[in-house]
């Protein structure tokens, strides 16, 4: 595995961090989520993300008041840091930066950047980036800004300074901003083009319910694939509408068309022809066909690795 023999220490807590650590523990790192008395709280917010993200890692508690030493010590057999908490906690626990040594790739996930104070969550940093302008108030299905601004965003800068370190023998300090990752995500849509062809303007790429229900997605964007759709809807005079200025009409039209008749008619339908069409699955569905085999790994107890991990870092002292 790419990152066998690495060891990452993980402070973080709920998300981000959480599933960036993941992400590395399946590239072959060791992983150590180090948690306080009480655990993470999505330990209890929501026990099954909580095993999702964490199988196959450790687990060890830091009792603050009755060992501070213990958090600094892991960190100085790091390879790689992860904290997610406001700017300034970290220095003032003794994990910060300037406390690892200076072969660690020490990561910071934060919400708005480093010396930002402000509290949030995934829907405010989308809110602040200008992601939701389109489609407020619906809220997205899945936490862009947590996971792709933050989580994946810190494994490709966590990598790009692993792989500098090879050459240079130094780590790097990072800090990731979830919301300016997330504007990052959307700002090419800035540069010239009409902003809201995939958010809804076009009739051609948007969802339409069926009649038992469920769910359409349509995309057919570029004309060879609009024309093949309308003929297959048995509506072909519709071909030449397809950017017409008036697309509400038309998404009228279509959606009349897409009631007509269940969901899995119409996939049997759109099967082997060229259209740009597809269900929306539920998640269920979505794993059974798409899904990862489920891991066998176990998600830690809480502190079930302390004693070990003390046990380690006195042979290191020895």
């Amino acid at each position: 595995m790419v990152l066998s023999d690495l060891l990452v220490v993980d402070f973080t807590r709920y998300l981000p961090g959480p599933f960036a650590s993941r992400e590395l523990l399946r590239r072959g790192a060791r992983v150590v989520r180090v948690e306080p008395p009480d655990g993470d709280p999505l330990r209890a917010v929501a026990p099954g993300w909580d095993a999702a993200l964490n199988a196959g890692k450790e687990s060890v508690v830091w009792d603050l008041e009755h060992d501070p030493g213990f958090g600094p010590a892991l960190c100085q057999q790091a390879d790689v840091v992860l904290d997610g908490f406001r700017p300034g906690v970290a220095d003032r626990l003794g994990i910060g930066p300037q406390d690892v040594p200076a072969t660690v790739v020490y990561c910071s996930v934060t919400g708005f950047g480093a010396g930002d104070l402000r509290a949030g969550h995934d829907l405010n940093y989308l809110g602040w980036a200008g992601v939701l302008a389109d489609t407020a108030p619906a809220l997205p299905p899945v936490q862009v800004a947590d996971l792709a601004g933050g989580s994946l965003f810190a494994v490709v800068e966590i990598l790009a300074a692993l792989l500098d370190r090879e050459r240079t023998g130094r780590g790097a300090q990072l800090t990731i901003s979830m919301t300016h990752n997330a504007h990052r995500l959307a700002s090419h849509r800035l540069q010239g083009e009409p902003e809201m062809i995939l958010t809804g303007a076009l009739a051609c790429y948007r969802i339409y319910e069926t009649g038992d229900g469920r769910y359409l997605t349509v995309t057919a964007v570029e004309s060879k694939f609009w024309k093949r759709l309308c003929e297959l809807l048995g509506r072909p005079e519709l071909t030449d509408r397809h950017y017409d200025e008036d697309q509400e009409s038309l998404a009228a039209e279509l959606a009349a068309i897409f009631r007509t008749r269940p969901l899995a008619d119409w996939l049997e339908l759109f099967d082997g022809e060229d259209v740009m069409a597809g269900p929306v699955a539920t998640l269920a569905e979505g794993a059974a066909r798409f899904g990862e085999t489920p891991t066998t790994a176990l998600s830690p107890r809480l502190g079930e690795h302390t004693e070990q991990w003390r046990a380690e870092l006195a042979s290191f002292e020895g």
